[in-house]
C-alpha cells in the first residue's frame, strides 16, 4: 500500500506565503514524479508543478515566478513553497507521485488534498 500525506495548508492573506509538504510512504521501489494539483469550487482540476527524479521541473503559467516545486528524494518528499498568493489560488491542493511498488507496477498515486484559503 502507498500514502500519500499532505500538509501545510491554511488561510493567508492576499501576498503572503506558504509551504506544502507530501511525503510518500509504503510499499514503494521508484518515484519518478511528484508534485502539485490544485482544484477550486466549480473547476476542474489542474497542475500546479511538477518535478521529476532528475529535478526537471514544470509550472503552470498562472505560478511561475511565485511558487517554486522541490522535492527530497532520499526523504521521498515533495515541497511547495508558495508566495505572493492571490485570491484566485484558493483550491484545495493535491500531491501527485507517479510511482513504482515494489511489485514493479508503475502508477498514479494522490493525497487527499490540502486546502489553501487566499482573503483579500
Amino acid at each position: 500500500q502507498v500514502q500519500l500525506v499532505e500538509s501545510g495548508g491554511g488561510l493567508v492573506q492576499a501576498g503572503g506565503s506558504l509551504r506544502l509538504s507530501c511525503a510518500a510512504s509504503g510499499s514503494i521501489f521508484s518515484i519518478n514524479t511528484m508534485g502539485w494539483f490544485r482544484q477550486a469550487p466549480g473547476k476542474q482540476r489542474e497542475l500546479v508543478a511538477v518535478i521529476t527524479s532528475g529535478g526537471i521541473t514544470t509550472y503552470a503559467d498562472s505560478v511561475k515566478g511565485r511558487f517554486t516545486v522541490s522535492r527530497d528524494n532520499a526523504k521521498n518528499t515533495v515541497y511547495l513553497q508558495m508566495s505572493g498568493l492571490k485570491p484566485e489560488d484558493t483550491a484545495v491542493y493535491y500531491c501527485y507521485a507517479y510511482l513504482a511498488r515494489t511489485t514493479m507496477r508503475w502508477g498514479d498515486y494522490w493525497g487527499q488534498g490540502t486546502q489553501v484559503t487566499v482573503s483579500s
